[in-house]
């Protein structure tokens, strides 16, 4: 399906991509402002347009009809951030992938941040290989929370439950708890996170691993990320969320509750962000494999033609746009069939929702992590999938790129 239209749409998105941070940091709502001109002016089936309206701090933008409010990182300037927070120790605890990534961020926004780790274990190290020191703004787990005013407790899910009966006595009166997943505190039944009652509990939810948070803000881009209250004691929970969000690298930040952020984000990690995706992918490449095609063509016609050209398209410039660069053929057999995989589909993600909400999905993540072996079995669930012909194709593949010769 690739096509001359296709690359040139992809060459120029990429050189956008490529320019400088400083000429990146475009807001959100004239991003998505400029998005709709340009779709106007390519004549493309007409849309609903981009409606804001603006106060210091919130706007309400029409997303296809439905009135959200969003926050954006230009209502918090690095100074405003720093009078912001002057009085707090901001207590990051847990080193993990969103750890690192919004530790590091907010350090180098200049604020006052300390990690709180397992001293001597592998988070510790990896935090003094980062730069933090020990005893400057490197500390064992209570000392952490004891210093901090604000717990950002970022602890995998697992470990957050298991460590909750010995941390909540040191969540006093006056602190707030953070968390970046509404898991623990929604499905408390469950993880047996009951919140104290005198404390301010928000949630800043980076959409997006910790590693693409660390990348993104230092290239002066930001993730978008959710941000929620689940008790405000103070009454300036919201405002709290939204500076932190700010301050860990967030681009622009849409308002939800720790319930709706917990389904949609496990809903869709299993769905099309990952296992959805990839059990489509390994079912496309799979028939052509079976049909008699070798697996560089079925790689290429699976995975790297999706991930490399038509994909970057979707993520700049929306599906009626990648549809347009195509040819007659691709868009039309594209449009036919998507009816067709949507009505087969649909019933596997309801009853995936579904498994969600009831904590189906909660329970099977807490039995598997209680496990002493989870690791071992992990890496061997990782050692079949790196097995699987369609991967260690696309290793082959990969090496034949022009960037890595």
């Amino acid at each position: 399906m690739s096509s001359r239209t296709a690359s040139r749409a992809l060459r120029s998105s990429l050189k956008q991509i490529s320019r400088p941070a400083s000429q990146q940091q475009r807001t959100f709502l004239s991003a998505a402002l400029n998005a709709g001109r340009q779709t106007a002016a390519r004549q493309t089936a007409p849309k609903a347009t981009v409606a804001a309206q603006q106060i210091r701090g919130v706007k309400t933008v029409d997303f296809a009809g439905h009135k959200e409010e969003v926050f954006e990182r230009a209502d918090w300037p690095r100074d405003r951030l720093l009078e912001y927070f002057k009085n707090d120790t901001l207590a990051l605890i847990g080193y993990g992938s969103q750890g690192h990534g919004q530790g590091l961020n907010l350090r180098d926004n200049g604020l006052n941040v300390i990690v709180g780790v397992r001293k001597g274990g592998a988070s510790w190290k990896e935090a003094e290989q980062d730069g933090w020191v020990e005893g400057k703004n490197l500390f064992d787990i209570d000392t952490a929370i004891s210093k901090g005013t604000i717990i950002m407790n970022l602890l995998s899910d697992a470990a957050q439950s298991e460590t909750w009966p010995h941390i909540k006595p040191m969540l006093t009166k006056g602190k707030t708890l953070y968390f970046s997943h509404g898991f623990s505190p929604v499905f408390k039944d469950q993880t047996k996170v009951e919140v104290p009652s005198d404390v301010d509990v928000i949630l800043v939810a980076p959409k997006g691993s910790g590693r693409t948070v660390r990348t993104l803000f230092r290239e002066g881009r930001g993730i978008n990320s959710s941000v929620a209250v689940y008790q405000d004691v103070t009454g300036k929970a919201e405002e709290k969320a939204v500076a932190l969000g700010v301050a860990v690298g967030s681009g622009y930040l849409y308002k939800t509750t720790f319930e709706k952020e917990v389904y949609s984000d496990l809903y869709g990690e299993r769905g099309c962000l990952m296992g959805g995706i990839h059990g489509m992918f390994l079912a496309q490449y799979e028939v052509l494999r079976e049909r008699g095609h070798s697996p560089s063509e079925a790689f290429n016609e699976t995975v790297e033609e999706a991930t490399q050209s038509l994909y970057p398209l979707i993520g700049a410039n929306g599906m009626d746009y990648m549809y347009a660069a195509c040819s007659t053929t691709a868009r039309r057999g594209a449009i036919d069939w998507s009816k067709r995989f949507k009505d087969a589909l649909k019933p596997v993600f309801d009853d995936l929702y579904t498994s969600v909400k009831t904590g189906e999905e909660t329970r099977r993540t807490l039995e598997y992590a209680s496990q002493k072996d989870y690791r071992a079995k992990f890496e061997a669930e990782m050692e079949e999938i790196r097995s699987l012909e369609i991967w260690r194709a696309g290793k082959a593949v990969r090496s034949l790129r022009p960037e890595n010769n």
